[in-house]
């Protein structure tokens, strides 16, 4: 964990952990300057992951007790409140996992651990056709995770991914995943 900001640029790869707001979060991403290395990282095809809301930061905005924040803008999309019998919206959820997912590669019918009570819940990036197209995973609030409000699980997009479970609570199957974006570096 670093608030160096050139220590941020040089790393092999860099993880944007968050737990608790959006506002909180991009405030102190902002203090040390993260949206910016964020973005020259990315720029320069170096990797990122985010995750929970170091993902939610990531996107165009969030919405908490009525009050927009701006994000890293990275991603389009509004981060809000997702809609559940229960938030926050605690437990082991299966996700569904596009076609040629380099990040789940052999953990792709596995339960991940989420904590959250926001979330994206419209992915709406249209590429040019001369980029290619981001692989967005998906869950849901309800009994068998397909029911429910839907949202945005994951994000793989070049050098740029996301997942707004917690990897690192999720046993063997969240440390292959890491392990597999470790390999990609």
């Amino acid at each position: 964990m670093t608030g160096d900001k050139q220590a941020a640029l040089a790393a092999d790869g860099l993880v944007v952990p968050g737990v608790g707001a959006f506002a909180a979060c991009m405030e102190g991403l902002r203090g040390v300057k993260g949206p910016e290395v964020i973005g020259r990282r990315l720029a320069g095809g170096r990797p990122v992951l985010g995750i929970c809301v170091g993902m939610q930061v990531l996107f165009e905005s969030g919405v908490e007790h009525g009050v927009t924040t701006e994000g890293c803008g990275e991603w389009p999309g509004t981060v809000e409140r997702i809609q559940a019998p229960i938030v926050p919206h605690m437990g082991w959820n299966t996700v569904e996992v596009p076609d040629g997912s380099r990040l789940f590669d052999g953990v792709e019918d596995e339960r991940f651990y989420f904590v959250h009570s926001y979330g994206v819940r419209d992915w709406s990036l249209v590429t040019n056709g001369r980029t290619r197209e981001p692989l967005v995973t998906w869950s849901g609030t309800g009994p068998d995770e397909t029911r429910g409000d839907r949202f945005v699980a994951a994000v793989e997009n070049g050098p740029l991914c996301a997942t707004q479970f917690h990897p690192e609570k999720s046993g063997d199957a969240g440390a292959r995943l890491l392990r597999n974006w470790v390999e990609s570096l």
